[in-house]
């Protein structure tokens, strides 16, 4: 034998061995513990009631360990008024807290006892006759969607409020000054 066919010899074994091993390695059953993955935990939610000097009340579910500054801006903000050096915007939230955000009667809002209707809040509306809290909040719903009331006889656009009503309420309401 010379040594030209010892070589092909001793590579093709090299060859055979080699590829024995991948499949051997390939075929065998995996080793060690299988990996559980746990599902991703989904955080907790706290549900509060926001009341009060803000721009929309209301109940809002919030991420748990949301503070009180995040259930104002669920509420749309603070309303003109709003006594906000009164509240602890840091205070984490727990779930079933009210939040009443006090607010101030400036003369923005009661001008010679009559009730600004662009810029008073849901609890000031709530003054006046024949207008309860959802009528009131129905009230600072329409004007946030369509801006301040052009004149007295405009709060006749919102739902709820016909001219039986607006003729109870018309000597308690301003728009301005």
């Amino acid at each position: 034998m010379n040594s030209k066919t010892f070589l092909y010899i001793a590579y093709g074994v090299l060859i055979g061995l080699l590829a024995a091993g991948v499949i051997w390695l390939a075929a065998s059953p995996p080793r060690g513990e299988p990996v559980t993955l746990l599902p991703t935990p989904t955080p907790g939610m706290v549900t509060v009631y926001v009341s009060g000097a803000v721009m929309t009340p209301g109940v809002y579910s919030l991420p748990d360990g949301s503070r009180v500054e995040d259930a104002v801006l669920a509420a749309g903000g603070f309303a003109p008024g709003a006594e906000t050096d009164s509240l602890n915007l840091a205070t984490v939230l727990e779930d079933g807290q009210q939040i009443d955000v006090p607010g101030i009667v400036s003369a923005s809002h009661v001008n010679a006892g009559r009730v600004n209707i662009n810029t008073a809040s849901a609890d000031e509306l709530d003054t006046l006759p024949s207008i309860g809290p959802t009528t009131a909040q129905a009230i600072v719903d329409y004007r946030l969607e369509h801006g301040s009331f052009a004149s007295i006889q405009d709060i006749q656009n919102v739902p709820g409020i016909g001219p039986a009503t607006y003729d109870k309420i018309k000597d308690y309401i301003t728009v301005g000054e």
